[in-house]
């Protein structure tokens, strides 16, 4: 169980939390929602005790489990050691253990010997090793790289490793920030079924929709400066906050009614004989005022393609026998495929196998081993880069309305702040410098500039990634409604189900070209195994 007690928090020019007290409780799998910005990871920071708070106090069990982010605080340990460190007080009675018997033996050494080995027995540190490498295995790690040193694997697989040290060592809660960012969908199953095992408290972040849907008991909703708790998954915490709303708002209505139609008897009967009848009016009219609605911090950008201003042919781009590879491994061998006008392909996968290599292949931007990629007439690529510094400069000064109105040989002021308006760039905040945006902020600006160039043809690369959930929902909407042409790599099945027509899909053994929706594929998939 954790308890926050008048728990605020105060960021200069705003506050996040007003003196909140909530409990999440035992047994319950929370998933923590809002906005960008709204606060979300700034509380799991303060609950961890990495942040400070303004006022208030929190209350944790003994043990708990934390995603960190900071890859490069491990890079000189081996896995199965960085999993360890997630249990804080057996990795420290190891250390200690290996440090004592370098040293010469005396009776104080053996007795703080036979101390660490009881901590030792308490924490399960000799099954240890063997725990963290099945985590491991679950998260798609192979048994080859167990051993190996943090910095020598992949940085998105570092960060698996990261979720596995938070989920290490049977913690009592459980607290974890985006943690299917660098999964692919084998690995954001496993963790939904391992979530579902959990007998602690978990409260995770996540902008994936189908995971808090799937996982979650509870959603504790950070909206009017508190946290409202609210019974089920995602889905249904948005009906029922939408229906408190609205019956709020419909009462607020019929008091004004009230209220106007009192005023009126008050205003007309004020100076009569009726004195007692008014002043029993005046009395109900201060009883009958509206309740105050605080402005919800819920806001959602407007994704809708403008409509092309030239389309391209027929067939958009087609790759015959193409070939790429790293280090003499191969990612894509001898793919053919063809993209036709209106198509809507999902591009899907485990990590390294090339998702990215063909996009950018497909976008000019990789040269091929062998093979070739052919554009159709007329075609207009508008790529959105996994790394959102291929595409924007942060070491510069450059705001947010120049960076945009670059994006375009000719476009007037009113239309970029237009564009702005609709990625919540309203106000000042066109002028912020593009080096302070947040991730989310970032890609939101990125896509105006999508929405302003109007290509014929997307190729996005993760664009979900550091979008709230409900940016992710604007995405796919406006992903449904494009009349072009749009390949997008992606993990966030909810994306994936709002668009896709087509699945292009990374396995095992090649890559494979599914003429149908994702579900048709997962059934196809399902009868093949």
């Amino acid at each position: 169980m954790i308890t926050l007690e008048k728990i605020s928090k105060k960021i200069p020019g705003r506050t996040l939390f007003e003196e909140v007290t909530f409990t999440f409780n035992h047994g319950c799998r929370y998933g923590l929602t809002g906005p960008n910005g709204s606060g979300k990871s700034t509380l799991l920071k303060i609950i961890m005790g990495a942040e400070p708070q303004t006022t208030g106090t929190v209350t944790l069990p003994k043990k708990v489990g934390f995603l960190k982010q900071r890859i490069e605080d491990f890079k000189d340990f081996s896995l199965v050691d960085t999993v360890i460190m997630g249990n804080s007080r057996l990795w420290a009675a190891l250390q200690e253990r290996e440090v004592l018997y370098l040293e010469e033996m005396t009776d104080a050494i053996g007795l703080r010997l036979g101390e660490i080995e009881e901590i030792i027995a308490e924490e399960d540190g000799y099954s240890a090793e063997s725990e963290a490498e099945a985590l491991l295995a679950g998260m798609g790690m192979p048994e080859d790289m167990h051993r190996k040193l943090m910095h020598q694997i992949p940085s998105d697989r570092q960060f698996r490793v990261l979720l596995v040290q938070a989920l290490f060592g049977n913690p009592e809660a459980l607290l974890l920030d985006e943690p299917t960012n660098h999964l692919d969908l084998d690995s954001i199953s496993w963790l939904e079924e391992f979530l579902h095992n959990y007998k602690g408290t978990l409260v995770v972040v996540s902008h994936d929709k189908h995971f808090l849907n799937s996982i979650c008991t509870h959603i504790a909703d950070i909206d009017y400066d508190t946290i409202i708790t609210y019974s089920g998954n995602y889905d249904m915490m948005l009906v029922a906050k939408t229906a408190v709303r609205g019956r709020t708002e419909d009462e607020n209505k019929a008091k004004e009614k009230k209220v106007s139609q009192l005023k009126e008897f008050v205003a007309k009967f004020g100076a009569g004989t009726r004195a007692s009848q008014v002043q029993s009016r005046i009395r109900e009219i201060h009883r009958l005022q509206p309740m105050e609605l605080k402005k919800s911090n819920i806001q959602r950008p407007y994704i809708r393609f403008p409509a092309l201003e030239k389309h391209s042919g027929q067939v958009v781009v087609k790759g015959e026998k193409i070939c790429k590879g790293y280090d003499g491994h191969p990612v894509i061998k001898n793919f053919s495929f063809e993209i036709h006008r209106g198509d809507k392909i999902a591009v899907i996968g485990n990590n390294g196998r090339g998702k990215t290599t063909l996009l950018k292949a497909i976008a000019g931007i990789f040269p091929l081993d062998s093979g070739k990629i052919t554009l159709g007439h007329a075609v207009e690529i508008g790529y959105f880069s996994q790394n959102h510094g291929d595409v924007l400069n942060k070491h510069t000064d450059e705001t947010v309305f120049d960076w945009l109105k670059g994006r375009k040989d000719v476009v007037f002021d009113q239309e970029a702040r237009g564009v702005l308006g609709k990625m919540l760039f309203s106000g000042d905040d066109a002028f912020k410098p593009v080096r302070n945006l947040s991730g989310g902020e970032t890609a939101r600006l990125i896509i105006g500039g999508l929405l302003l160039t109007s290509p014929n043809f997307l190729v996005l690369d993760e664009p979900n990634n550091h979008l709230d959930l409900e940016a992710v929902s604007a995405l796919a909407w406006g992903l449904e409604d494009f009349k072009g042409t749009a390949i997008v790599a992606t993990h966030d099945r909810e994306l994936i189900n709002g668009f896709a027509t087509k699945i292009i899909a990374f396995e095992e053994d090649g890559v494979h070209f599914h003429q149908g929706p994702f579900e048709e594929y997962l059934q196809k998939k399902k009868a093949k195994s």
